[in-house]
């Protein structure tokens, strides 16, 4: 049944489902990651790994949409057509290294949202650019800069980790800033991690459109990260979605879209405190459960 359903159609179906429980909160983070299913290949076929792009809410802890591709080096194709396909107005869109591309931060700005995304090696000059940034305002101890800085220490199991965020505002220097629209702020994450007397540092850079606030930008890197523990790895863990093994192009793809679903209904279900895998359980157990699980109800107020 699921190989014969439209996926752009029942995905469709996911979004306009979505869209009437997500709730409109100024600034949400909308995270935007791919992950592959590594058992869905067909190489007797030729068909490859199925290799999904999402969105996810993290303030309403939804997944507003997905774009399937083969191939994850079409990851950037992917980014831009789900951008297409989703209400981001007054949103924060947080991508990694990969999503870093021109065209992408316009077509941001253009639905009416804002961006922070990663910089690495595929844009090594940029990353070159705004690290060199950041090593002359430091020198200058931030004299005659625009800058905030915010630091955050968190403990726990037997390690220290400290993360300070820096934001600078104005750019200038960025050889080919004009190319880049709406940016207007560099962002620097320094962590430092001490565990059993041993210290490890590490930096991270970004470009953005948030201007310079560097708690706002804390939330949005912190934020992003949740696409991987409350998506990604839930998917893994509760679903053991990288187990499966369906490997027809529309069933799986439909498949994907149905457990986006499920791990919804069962992360806004607040009745019983236990994981997503053991309510999972409780519904293959629990009739009455499942159809309340089944029911459309109206968002909760947020947190």
């Amino acid at each position: 049944m699921f190989s014969l359903l439209r996926p752009e159609a029942f995905e469709a179906c996911l979004r306009a489902w979505v869209e009437s429980l997500r709730r409109a909160l100024p600034g949400e983070i909308v995270a935007i990651d791919g992950k592959s299913l590594r058992r869905s290949h067909d190489r007797g076929a030729g068909v490859g790994a199925l290799h999904l792009v999402s969105a996810w809410a993290a303030d309403n802890r939804l997944v507003l949409g997905q774009v399937a591709t083969e191939e994850k080096s079409n990851e950037i194709t992917a980014i831009a057509r789900l951008l297409e396909l989703l209400a981001l107005n007054g949103c924060i869109v947080t991508i990694d290294a990969m999503g870093c591309q021109t065209k992408i931060a316009e077509q941001i700005i253009d639905a009416g949202a804002d961006y922070v995304l990663a910089l690495k090696g595929n844009q090594s000059t940029l990353a070159d650019e705004v690290e060199d940034a950041f090593i002359d305002a430091d020198a200058r101890d931030y004299a005659d800069t625009q800058v905030d800085i915010f630091e955050r220490v968190e403990r726990g199991h037997g390690r220290k980790e400290t993360r300070r965020y820096t934001v600078l505002g104005d750019p200038k220097g960025l050889s080919k800033q004009h190319l880049w629209k709406g940016l207007n702020a560099i962002c620097m994450v320094e962590s430092t991690r001490e565990v059993d007397g041993r210290t490890s540092r590490e930096c991270r850079f970004y470009i953005g459109s948030i201007g310079t606030d560097a708690k706002q930008f804390a939330h949005a890197v912190r934020a992003h990260w949740s696409i991987e523990n409350s998506l990604h790895w839930t998917l893994d863990v509760a679903f053991r979605e990288d187990e499966s093994s369906l490997r027809d192009p529309s069933g799986r793809e439909n498949f994907a879209v149905l457990r986006h679903m499920a791990l919804t209904r069962l992360k806004r279900d607040k009745s019983t405190k236990t994981g997503v895998k053991n309510k999972r359980l409780k519904a293959g157990w629990d009739n009455g459960y499942l159809a309340k699980l089944l029911m459309q109800n109206p968002p909760p107020e947020p947190s």
